[in-house]
């Protein structure tokens, strides 16, 4: 395509994130904007010179004024949404969760293999430098054999559970890793193409109520142990209620040959090891090893370095407009979607049964 005309859905929140790296490339327009607050995005049309505006996606479909869309409305709508595009033949980048239930995932995954357009989930943190530079230096060899990993996402979000209720119905009002994607997804890049197959979760009990006076059904901390294909095991802890300082980026991994730990939030210092690298057991700064990035990310442009989520939000765009363009799988195309979403769908019935193991799906066997 010369030009792939895209309509944001969800364009007065979330989507409006979109807007600057999707206006910056030479190869896409903006051409509706879609949300349900209608006076909201005919302002924001208005300033962006959006021709079409919408108050609802089926209406957006109706019209055929888009190519590709952004889903970036809340996670119930995901699925429902992407599979109304995929059906259409309308290129999809949707924001995480892929969907908030294991038989919508398997409609999803379905939708996709029929469709000739692109799906992409937007796990954005799977952008983010310094994950780019440990999944380069795992795909170097440089860890040996990889066997353990973590991932956490400690983000207390009460107050925001009120400002946007869906959050408290479908992350916190359900018992679970309910959003595992933003952990998971870096993690399961560096171990190389294995999923995960089955999942234990135990939570820390409940010691908050919202502001109505019940408590969240969601456990304060929930921790999920994951099964990989290969053998190994990924520790994955999802924190939304916890009273804390945030840490949403907490990484790290194991290998025979190397060690990794991230820093504290976005501001500390991440530290490897690597047995190449130094024969004592020394830790180094991550920062140092910053010669092995790919290209991309060595000399980024200044709207990448703008960009939120540490520059995850302008890399996946780009990724997915050159998946469209080239004709070919998006890096987190449908599979890769589904082995980052559904690990936590069964870690509630995991947490239902007291902690037992359950099975995870794997959804190269639907069809």
């Amino acid at each position: 395509m010369d030009c792939i005309r895209f309509g944001i859905v969800g364009a007065v929140g979330r989507g409006n994130s979109y807007v600057r790296s999707l206006l910056a490339h030479p190869s896409t327009e903006i051409t509706a904007l879609c949300d349900v607050r209608l006076e909201e995005a005919q302002r924001a049309a208005a300033e962006l010179g959006v021709e079409h505006v919408f108050g609802s996606m089926d209406a957006l479909l109706e019209a055929a004024v888009v190519d590709a869309v952004v889903i970036g409305t809340p996670m119930q709508f995901h699925a429902p949404q992407a599979m109304a595009a995929l059906a259409r033949d309308i290129h999809v980048l949707c924001e995480v969760t892929a969907g908030v239930s294991i038989e919508e995932c398997r409609d999803l995954v379905c939708a996709a293999r029929r469709s000739s357009a692109q799906y992409m989930m937007a796990e954005n943190y799977a952008y983010m430098k310094q994950n780019v530079l440990v999944r380069a230096l795992v795909e170097q060899g440089l860890f040996g054999e990889v066997y353990y990993g973590e991932g956490a996402y400690i983000h207390e979000l009460k107050g925001l559970n009120e400002q946007t209720p869906w959050r408290r119905r479908w992350q916190t009002g359900v018992n679970g890793s309910t959003y595992p994607t933003h952990s998971l997804g870096p993690v399961l890049q560096w171990f190389g193409g294995q999923r995960v197959t089955a999942v234990c979760a135990m939570g820390t009990g409940h010691h908050y109520r919202d502001p109505r006076g019940d408590h969240y059904e969601m456990e304060d901390s929930v921790t999920m142990m994951c099964r990989m294909s290969g053998g190994g095991l990924v520790q994955i802890r999802v924190d939304m209620l916890s009273e804390r300082p945030h840490n949403a980026t907490h990484y790290a991994l194991q290998g025979t040959d190397g060690c990794y730990e991230s820093g504290d939030g976005f501001r500390g210092e991440a530290r490897i090891w690597l047995r190449s690298r130094s024969r004592t057991h020394q830790w180094e700064a991550l920062s140092e090893l910053e010669a092995f990035l790919p290209d991309y990310w060595k000399n980024p442009p200044q709207e990448a370095l703008r960009a939120g989520h540490g520059g995850g939000d302008w890399w996946e765009v780009q990724d997915f407009i050159d998946s469209i363009r080239e004709d070919r799988p998006a890096p987190i195309g449908i599979d890769a979607a589904m082995d980052m979403t559904l690990p936590g769908l069964a870690s509630q019935t995991s947490i239902a049964q007291g902690g037992t193991w359950v099975a995870v799906p794997d959804p190269r066997n639907w069809t």
